[in-house]
């Protein structure tokens, strides 16, 4: 019986090796056999877990043909993979990737680093901040004191708890939107939302087009769905979408779906101006595409000279084609999993009709919790809060990549919790290797695009601030010479800092 599960064509294969760009050898480093760096390519994509394990390869003659190389050299990659625990082989059943005994299996998402790891380990892996407290505490009391009538129903409110989506119906409305509660439902969380909308609008198959590069998740959830991505390159800088890109595609592909974030994009940190947002809500409506815009960055725009453009269904007053997603994990903590989504009175029923073979509805006290928040206006508070946090940690970063770093490229977005890094020439993804290695862990560029685009970025969160930012770089750019110069960095231990 063959021991892989799913398989991975010589063509998709290759397209994620070619993606693999490595910087020129410099003066007195040599390169390594082909054999070698096609057998590490390999390994870089397991470990990354954008080929998953128990993936089946293809026969050495049909990748040496994608590669334009010998079938001996293929041959020995698979040889020093098997070698190394990366792969599996038996006669009849072909070849399939694994990781050697007692490493971790790679995560396919960005998810975050466990606690015990936080002594030795700077973890940029993960766009989260700690809880904003007094707030957090607060918010739970108040729930608390609010939660006995409801203690005394059933539990399950598939739309939502009726104050909550009152409330996030009145705070659109305060924003120039009206909306109406019947157009709320509560999810758990924003990736909650986005799941029920791909399942009701993006069945397997259908195509959804994504900004390229997008959120890592999210992009991993719609694959996981079956949903054939279609990507549309981001504008240059910070200045949000490629209009004429987005009308071609949405013209020529017909996707189902479109998935953007038009504030404090993940992972630039563009934000799309009001002509942008009109212009592409137009296209979709003349595509017959559903628009479906994340808002879960709107609220955090930390310069003080920033002017919001109006929400992207400000552009949509009928309703028939944006889908708008809110959540209070980043504006206000990752641990409060409460997300909703607003669009037409039947696209809401619709998923609330779907919720019953998924997840039923959304914890009680989490929605109370934010209810009480949106409602007192500790809410604001809050958010403010978290915005003077991740003004402070962004400046730190900034400060200590330029100083440790002075060749690698980025803007300065202003809103947002992420920094998107061109690496001086280096691969993302073996500087996201040996970051572990050296303690940095850091996400490369190619979980963000779709077939291995990005190969030259990472994504630095603002996640830490002062001398804790600065040893993260100091430590990035210790991976940065151990990947320029060709070697591993496996024997260089992460140091224990203490904030």
């Amino acid at each position: 019986m063959a021991q892989w599960t799913s398989a991975m064509g010589a063509a998709q294969l290759a397209r994620l090796l070619n993606s693999q760009q490595d910087r020129p050898a410099g003066p007195g480093t040599r390169r390594p056999p082909a054999y070698r760096a096609l057998a590490d390519g390999i390994r870089l994509l397991v470990l990354e877990g954008r080929v998953p394990v128990a993936a089946r390869l293809p026969a050495e003659r049909e990748l040496a043909l994608s590669l334009s190389v010998s079938r001996t050299t293929v041959a020995a990659a698979y040889e020093a993979l098997r070698a190394e625990g990366f792969l599996e082989s038996r006669r009849g059943a072909g070849s399939w990737t694994a990781v050697p005994a007692g490493n971790p299996l790679p995560a396919r998402g960005l998810e975050p680093l466990p606690p015990e790891a936080l002594g030795s380990m700077i973890d940029l892996g993960c766009a989260a901040l700690p809880a904003p407290e007094p707030w957090l505490t607060r918010a739970v009391q108040g729930a608390l004191e609010e939660l006995p009538p409801y203690a005394h129903t059933h539990g399950d409110y598939p739309a939502g708890l009726p104050a909550l989506r009152a409330m996030i119906a009145e705070r659109y409305t305060a924003r120039g939107i009206p909306t109406m509660p019947e157009q709320i439902m509560v999810t758990t969380g924003a990736m909650g939302a986005i799941d029920a909308i791909c399942h009701l609008f993006g069945g397997r198959g259908e195509r959804i087009a994504v900004e390229s590069p997008s959120y890592a998740n999210i992009l991993q959830l719609m694959r996981e769905a079956g949903a054939r991505l279609v990507p549309v390159a981001m504008a240059e800088g910070l200045t949000g979408w490629d209009i004429d890109r987005w009308r071609q595609v949405l013209r020529d592909a017909a996707p189902r779906i479109a998935y953007v974030v038009a504030d404090f994009h993940n992972p630039t940190g563009a934000l799309a101006g009001e002509d942008q947002r009109r212009q592409l809500v137009e296209a979709a409506r003349s595509a017959g595409t559903v628009l479906v815009a994340d808002e879960t960055m709107t609220e955090l725009w930390l310069d003080e000279d920033v002017s919001m453009p109006r929400p992207v269904c400000a552009f949509d007053p009928a309703g028939s084609t944006v889908v708008t997603v809110g959540s209070a994990s980043k504006a206000f903590w990752a641990g409060m999993r409460i997300g909703w989504v607003r669009g037409a009175p039947d696209v809401i029923r619709s998923l609330v009709a779907a919720r019953a073979y998924a997840d039923l509805g959304t914890p009680v006290l989490e929605q109370l919790a934010v209810n009480w928040l949106f409602s007192t206006g500790g809410w604001e508070q809050a958010v403010e809060l978290r915005r003077a946090q991740a003004r402070e940690n962004r400046d730190a970063l900034v400060a200590a990549m330029r100083k440790e770093l002075p060749t690698w490229e980025f803007e300065v977005p202003q809103g947002g919790l992420t920094l998107w890094v061109r690496a001086g020439g280096l691969s993302g993804s073996r500087l996201a290797e040996v970051g572990e290695r050296v303690g940095v862990r850091v996400p490369s560029g190619p979980r963000f695009g779709v077939d291995g685009a990005f190969e030259g970025y990472v994504r630095l969160p603002f996640t830490v601030g002062g001398a804790l930012a600065e040893e993260a770089a100091t430590r990035l750019a210790a991976a940065a010479r151990v990947v320029e110069s060709g070697g591993s960095g496996g024997g260089e231990a992460p140091r224990t800092f203490v904030a």
